[in-house]
């Protein structure tokens, strides 16, 4: 047994399969692999564990893991956590899933939609001075999109604003859903 081996936390085999199927998930969420495993390792077990814990578990690099947990925490999906008589640092992630969903919906705006937003605008103004049939079309479209973010945004204050166990119920069955449907 080697020394990395001494330091592996015991998963299940379901936790290892959620482990891996949230590492080649993380792609598609716009993360690389490691960064998706890592959150998934800190959000099912249920202490916080220190970097080269997480490294032996996972089987990655240690570079790999701080890079990885530096980026968690500026995502604000992870955190460090205290424990008496520990010299390493320990992290931990939220372990309630509405919590990490609002987290992940306030970051995605701040670095997607209000940037896009902010260019957007620019783009109409660089329109207004435009005369011709598709640069008229072409503003309009963009006014369009613009709109319709802005209300995404006015949605996600609303939601975010909501205690999250307030959002579970009115989720819950489809009920706040179902005002679409009439």
């Amino acid at each position: 047994m080697s020394d990395d081996d001494s330091l592996k936390v015991a998963l299940t085999p379901s936790m290892e399969a959620y482990i891996l199927h949230w590492g080649e998930m993380g792609p598609q969420w716009g993360v690389n692999r490691t960064v998706a495993q890592i959150h998934a390792l800190l959000w099912i077990w249920s202490e916080a564990l220190d970097a080269d814990t997480i490294a032996a578990t996972l089987g990655v690099a240690r570079s790999n893991v701080s890079n990885s947990l530096r980026e968690l925490r500026d995502w604000g999906l992870v955190k460090p956590a205290n424990a008496l008589g520990r010299r390493k640092e320990l992290f931990t992630a939220d372990k309630d899933p509405w919590e990490v969903f609002l987290q992940v919906l306030r970051e995605r705006r701040k670095r997607e939609i209000e940037p896009t937003l902010k260019a957007l605008r620019g783009f109409v103004a660089m329109a207004e001075k435009e005369k011709s049939p598709e640069a008229v079309g072409a503003k309009k479209r963009m006014l369009e999109l613009s709109e319709l973010m802005e209300q995404l945004c006015a949605i996600h204050d609303t939601a975010s604003a909501l205690p999250p166990a307030l959002l579970r119920k009115a989720l819950k069955g489809g009920k706040l859903l179902s005002i679409f449907k009439s």
